[in-house]
């Protein structure tokens, strides 16, 4: 199969891994937009009531060719494999956040991506938070002194029993983590890159339970970031802002904007609904989205990230 740029809406699409990210916010986006009708899903163990049920992706490309559109929601560390052999078949692909496991493997479906003429949205859903473009907008109008990201949660609330967060590509507490980053990249008016980390790795996992990290900005803001996946209680998603122009508070993963004490947004959020509404324009326009930026500070925190070893940690 290769890619139809005449395929009308609905589009008929499937979800590849069917786990609490699907359940809690692909399943109810997509059944709120019109151009989209879930038709299947691929998953070793779950299921969605009504829709046909797949435990092989390469199976339901041959026995559902009407279907042009996965959403790939499985663990970042195979996802490279799901993602090339939807290439491979001409369908267009909503990428789960982070994009791939590495850097190099993101650049690969990019350029197969592009040979094979199929649509790929490597998606960050906290950019679509409501305050975060008022913020952006706001930012670009100022000059930055201090930028802070306090991003604490408990990592038993979120991802009980999940495993592979823990195991080597998981990215521990980069997870959530980079959904601050990914809220950064999108509201700084000029690219940051990190010089200092310290990685915080708990003594019977291979991904980290903490991270600080310091940032270089070309103008002389201080930028940092602390990440934990041990707060109890109420969980902290707020990025602290000074400008010569007065301060931002970023609050609750972007619902909430203070400029100055005063609120100026708080809103619930629809960020998976504004994710699918933007994925179906890129395939209108035939065209994808890849930004890697997020990522790859990640990718610099292992790599200049100092380790250290704390108490064993058990779910």
């Amino acid at each position: 199969m290769t890619s139809d740029s005449t395929v009308p809406t609905p589009y008929r699409i499937a979800i590849v891994g069917v786990g609490k990210i699907a359940r809690d916010q692909h399943l109810p986006a997509i059944r709120n937009n019109p151009d989209f009708e879930l038709a299947a899903t691929v998953s070793r163990n779950g299921c969605i009531q009504g829709v046909d049920a797949f435990t092989d992706l390469r199976t339901m490309f041959s026995e559902r060719p009407d279907i042009t559109v996965v959403a790939l929601c499985m663990p970042p560390q195979v996802r490279y494999g799901y993602a090339m052999a939807a290439i491979a078949a001409g369908r267009h692909i909503m990428l789960e956040k982070p994009p791939g496991a590495t850097l190099s493997e993101v650049e690969s479906l990019r350029t197969e991506a592009a040979r094979h003429g199929v649509t790929i949205f490597a998606t960050w859903h906290s950019r679509y938070a409501p305050a975060v473009e008022t913020t952006r907008q706001k930012l670009a109008e100022t000059r930055i002194r201090q930028l802070h990201i306090n991003w604490k949660e408990d990592v038993r609330r979120w991802h009980p029993g999940q495993d592979w967060i823990w195991q080597a590509g998981g990215m521990g507490v980069f997870d959530p983590g980079i959904n601050a980053l990914s809220i950064m990249t999108e509201i700084m008016p000029h690219p940051v890159h990190l010089t200092n980390a310290v990685l915080e790795f708990p003594a019977n996992r291979d991904t980290p339970i903490a991270a600080r990290l310091d940032f270089a900005d070309p103008t002389g803001a201080e930028v940092n970031a602390v990440f934990d996946w041990r707060q109890e209680g109420p969980q902290s998603w707020d990025i602290h802002i000074e400008t010569d122009a007065g301060s931002l508070q970023l609050l609750d993963g972007g619902a909430r904007l203070l400029i100055d004490g005063t609120t100026i947004i708080v809103e619930a959020e629809q960020e998976y609904p504004l994710l699918y509404a933007r994925f179906s324009e890129l395939l209108r326009q035939q065209i994808s989205d890849i930004d890697v930026a997020p990522l790859r500070h990640v990718a610099d925190a292992f790599m200049l990230g100092r380790r250290i070893e704390v108490s064993s940690f058990e779910d």
